[in-house]
């Protein structure tokens, strides 16, 4: 399938489940109040937080399976895949057995509430364990798809599943009962059909092999890529989860269920980052195994300039407008004053972390996970002390200064590391011409707005206005300065 056709399909994926997701967390606030909703913030963490225990085999899957279909015999990748269902399986088994044994260790001694009591908090806790548990095997599964480049699939039941599960969440609050507990039912029934829609939708496409069994040996065959992987997962979640981790334990369930909130809102630039990484990972292991060098650097170049020219211009608007969207999203002035500077320093962090998908995505496709692995290591070791620091000196806020400052290193430090390694002589232009130019021409437009429209606009819609406006103008700039994007757009657009 075509690069366009797959970011279509994971971009409409993406853009659909933030959206559902950001039009459901009123409604989840009004229902269930904040309290529990800092639960299902505290949820959406330990699920993050677990993904250690994958051990790498998603990406792991995503990677065997492109070479093998760039070698023409996709049908191989079965006897891994089986493999791997296996030991998913009996994973998501474990997982429930240790949220449900831990469930009153966290309720009684972790979490702080005032109006929650400490059972319907344990029930709440086990309940995690089993939505965490039936979704598990979906991330092999999902990888798997990515891998064959059907992502139209992939993200045609993602759609369908997010759907039936935001609405229908919704609809068991507001017509059933409007508990915590109802709600996690609910998701553990969604959970049952989504992991069986997923196991189905990729034996069709991957194909079934008769006499297919557990094999020993298939797991030999990728340990190192997985063990490397894994390496690099777990650094990563202690950078990008230790912040909620933390919160969740100083702040009380209200004020971390703010945190949460902000985190929400910037996960929206995600619609764009995560579609482009599970486009361009497979492509470029593809392009790794045919040795096609030079397609290789123009596809990394051209797709980061691509992204940035889009990423930049939106996180802009969070970073400038957040208090006006959060204001007419929740119609909780008060929460909007309270949540918005998080909301602005998230959002460039994020923003910052998305184009350095590139370099991680170059990395795994080459089987390098030495690499990264020694660039969280490092910013693992600055970055730990900052968080615990900035979180318990500024609360809230500070978890998000520490997201920033961890994305301000990890730019040039990944860059740098990167390029002595893959694609000699590329990372200064990388850096300067691909991510520089469209960050400075957001800044650039970001100021108009901060010192025009917001200095002298006072209707909030007139505001947005103008900020949509202010986000093409940066778009249309970056566009205009770059002749290699505008004639790969035309080009895509021909075909």
């Amino acid at each position: 399938m075509s690069l366009s056709r797959n970011f279509i399909a994971g971009l409409a994926n993406s853009a659909w489940s933030a959206m559902i997701g950001l039009a459901m967390v009123p409604l989840y606030i009004k229902y269930l109040g904040i309290e529990s909703y800092g639960l299902i913030g505290f949820y959406v963490t330990t699920q993050a937080l677990l993904q250690l225990l994958d051990m790498g085999l998603a990406p792991t899957i995503n990677r065997e399976v492109a070479r093998h279909s760039a070698s023409g015999n996709l049908k191989e990748a079965g006897k891994l895949l089986h493999t791997l269902g296996v030991v998913y399986w009996s994973m998501a088994a474990g997982i429930a057995l240790l949220i449900a044994g831990l469930a009153p260790l966290i309720a009684g001694h972790w979490l702080q509430a005032k109006h929650l009591s400490q059972l319907n908090i344990e029930h709440a806790v086990m309940l995690m364990g089993l939505v965490i548990a039936c979704r598990w095997p979906i991330g092999l599964y999902q990888g798997a798809l990515i891998g064959a480049q059907r992502l139209t699939v992939s993200s045609g039941i993602n759609i369908l599943m997010i759907t039936i599960a935001s609405l229908g969440a919704v609809a068991v609050l507001a017509f059933v009962s409007p508990t915590i507990e109802a709600f996690f039912i609910w998701q553990v029934t969604v959970g049952l059909v989504y992991v069986a829609t997923m196991r189905w939708a990729v034996w069709r496409v991957i194909g079934r092999l008769k006499n297919i069994q557990f094999d020993l040996d298939q797991l030999k065959s990728i340990w190192r890529f997985s063990a490397g992987v894994s390496g690099v997962s777990l650094t990563a979640l202690v950078l990008t989860q230790i912040d909620k981790v933390i919160l969740s334990n100083v702040l009380g369930l209200e004020e971390f269920g703010q945190y949460m909130l902000a985190t929400v809102v910037v996960s929206g630039l995600y619609v764009l980052i995560s579609p482009i990484f599970n486009v361009v990972y497979p492509k470029f292991s593809e392009l790794v195994v045919t040795g096609d060098e030079e397609k290789l650097t123009n596809l990394y170049r051209l797709g980061t300039r691509m992204l940035a020219t889009v990423l930049f211009p939106i996180a802009m608007v969070l970073v400038v407008f957040s208090n006006d969207l959060v204001h007419i999203w929740t119609g909780n002035p008060s929460l909007a004053s309270s949540v918005a500077p998080i909301i602005s320093i998230l959002a460039i962090g994020t923003a910052l972390h998305g184009v350095m998908y590139f370099p991680y995505a170059l990395q795994l496709a080459n089987g390098m996970t030495r690499l990264p692995l020694m660039i969280n290591t490092i910013l693992m070791i600055v970055l730990v002390p900052l968080i615990v620091a900035f979180a318990l000196t500024y609360g809230a806020l500070g978890g998000a200064m520490a997201w920033l400052t961890l994305h301000i290193l990890y730019l040039f430090l990944g860059t740098w590391m990167t390029h002595r390694y893959l694609l000699k002589g590329v990372g200064g232009k990388w850096l300067l011409h691909d991510v520089g130019l469209p960050l400075l021409l957001s800044i650039f437009t970001g100021l108009i707005g901060y010192f025009v429209v917001q200095g002298y606009v006072s209707q909030t819609y007139i505001k947005l206005t103008g900020a949509s406006v202010l986000t093409l103008l940066a778009i249309s700039l970056s566009l205009f300065v770059s002749p290699q994007m505008r004639l790969a757009i035309r080009n895509s657009l021909e075909k």
